[in-house]
């Protein structure tokens, strides 16, 4: 999933190895160790409390509050191993802020909440509400579960390689001082309620992004009372297993990519009958890979390499995740038909470039392995891939490593949908690839006091528009739902389609 703001980056929401895997004003903080507790005011909960520090977090442009708060990496046994949880604090603009924080759940699995840049689409709330931010277990600098399954410099031949290779899975789980089966969402979300009071806050409100919409939904059927609202945008309800549902939905994207270019005078005029092409150009990929030699987009270097149907489609599929990127689809679709791969090369780095420095593949595992694979039959997966592009190859090669990946334990009932009348606020983008409006429709069906707004033109997450920002802001304030509106155009539409390098015709 891509966090907005984001651009560039997908993560192993989508996909994970390359092809698997592909936040405005100056607060100035008195320098030295602030226990955060003492502004919260009256209701503060008995126990510890955090020392938090002035700080600079790179991509954040305030100055911040920093800290670290150990738990045992076994909650349970309550002994042994501590995990120490990076924890940033930035500060409501207001001399008296509200008394609950906007608390951030990233995406992935396996994004580190400190290291997503988009706190600047939530100024409005942080003039009045501190923002927290918290790694959660196995991300960031909380105990990071990384494994970088490919060689650092291995190319364009590395980088659309999707072959599957067990021993590079075992040597990090060989390298890991942790146990991978203790990093699943259940036990991550008592870290954050402890973390909570450690804070000094009695309620949150939970903004979660991609796969942070089922971690908010855990924390929120875990801890009821310390939830005043929720905004869960790109939703993965309970029901949408990891990655079971990705051909059905990815195709449903693609499909909607191929209309709009055809009803597009343009479009369908630079690119006459693309479908039928790039369908025979997969019929051929499939007999067998193609051997390409091009210049590579970073170093000018020629390179060789060889590219698989799979290993296109699943690129395919992250380019899908943003129309800024989209718009770009069709014109490369168009040159790879005709045997010039270097702009789908150039649009596959743009998409995945940074991505094995933003998230934690490990903790992906431990993730889905934990709370996914389980309940994901053959029949399923050949029910949800049949007549898709994509097909069952994209769902059976991201469940691979669970083969080898210790696997945790969930709560008896953890799949059931979580039920709630805490005020609920629903994003879709209509373009999604892998979280579209349909999963929103879905939670809505157990969250009596929700709404849903679906906007137009948006693929994977939605905040980066004004109009939805403004509505969360709206949201958070009054803590209701009562007379809230979108003010997101029904007009809104994907951006034009480049027919040429040179860009959209005027």
């Amino acid at each position: 999933m891509r966090v907005a703001g984001e651009t560039p980056k997908l993560d192993p929401l989508s996909r994970y190895r390359g092809v698997r895997a592909s936040v405005h004003a100056v607060l100035l903080v008195a320098v030295g160790v602030l226990a955060v507790a003492c502004s919260r005011g009256s209701g503060q909960q008995a126990g510890p409390r955090m020392a938090l520090s002035s700080c600079r977090v790179e991509g954040i442009e305030y100055q911040t509050l920093c800290g670290t708060y150990e738990v045992f990496e076994d909650r349970v046994a309550k002994q042994g191993r501590k995990i120490s949880l990076r924890v940033v604090v930035v500060p409501a603009l207001a001399a008296t802020p509200e008394p609950d924080p906007l608390v951030l759940l990233a995406g992935g699995p396996g994004q580190a909440a400190t290291e997503v840049k988009i706190l600047k689409t939530v100024d409005r709330i942080q003039r009045n509400r501190d923002i927290v931010l918290v790694d959660q277990r196995g991300t960031g600098a909380s105990g990071p579960l990384d494994c970088k399954a490919d060689p650092e410099e291995g190319g364009l031949a590395a980088k659309f390689d999707d072959a599957y290779r067990e021993e590079e899975f075992r040597k990090c789980l060989a390298g890991y001082d942790a146990d991978p089966r203790l990093y699943t969402t259940p036990i991550a979300m008592e870290d954050l309620d402890e973390v909570r009071g450690a804070l000094g806050y009695e309620k949150l409100n939970l903004w979660g992004v991609s796969y942070g919409t089922r971690a908010a939904l855990v924390y929120l059927r875990q801890h009821p009372e310390r939830v005043r609202t929720v905004v869960l945008d790109g939703v993965a309800p309970m029901s949408l297993y990891l990655p079971l549902y990705m051909p059905r939905d990815g195709q449903r994207a693609l499909d909607l990519l191929f209309e709009h270019c055809e009803k597009d005078a343009n479009c369908g005029k630079a690119f006459p009958e693309l479908r039928k092409r790039v369908e025979a150009m997969l019929e051929q990929m499939a007999q067998a890979p193609v051997k390409a030699s091009i210049a590579h987009p970073l170093t000018g270097v020629p390179e060789e390499f060889t590219l698989s149907r799979n290993a296109f489609l699943m690129m395919l599929f992250g380019q899908l995740y943003v129309p800024e990127i989209a718009m770009l689809v069709p014109l490369m679709l168009d040159r790879a038909t005709k045997g010039d791969w270097a702009p789908f090369v150039a649009l596959s780095q743009g998409v995945s470039g940074g991505m094995s420095d933003t998230i934690s593949h490990g903790m992906f595992f431990s993730i889905v392995c934990a709370e996914d694979a389980p309940f994901i039959t053959g029949e399923a997966i050949a029910r949800e891939s049949k007549g898709t592009w994509f097909g069952e190859s994209m769902i059976r090669n991201m469940l691979e490593p669970c083969k080898v990946w210790p696997q945790g334990t969930v709560p008896e009932g953890y799949r059931e949908p979580v039920t709630s009348s805490v005020p609920t606020l629903l994003l879709s983008g209509e373009l999604d690839p892998v979280t579209p409006p349909s999963w929103g429709e879905e939670a809505k069906k157990t969250l009596s006091n929700s709404l849903h707004v679906v906007v137009p033109g948006v693929g994977h997450n939605t905040v980066v528009l004004g109009c939805v920002q403004a509505l969360m802001a709206d949201f958070v304030k009054q803590g209701s739902l009562e007379g809230l509106k979108s003010a997101c155009s029904s007009d809104l539409m994907r951006p034009p389609f480049f027919t040429s390098f040179a860009g959209p015709v005027p």
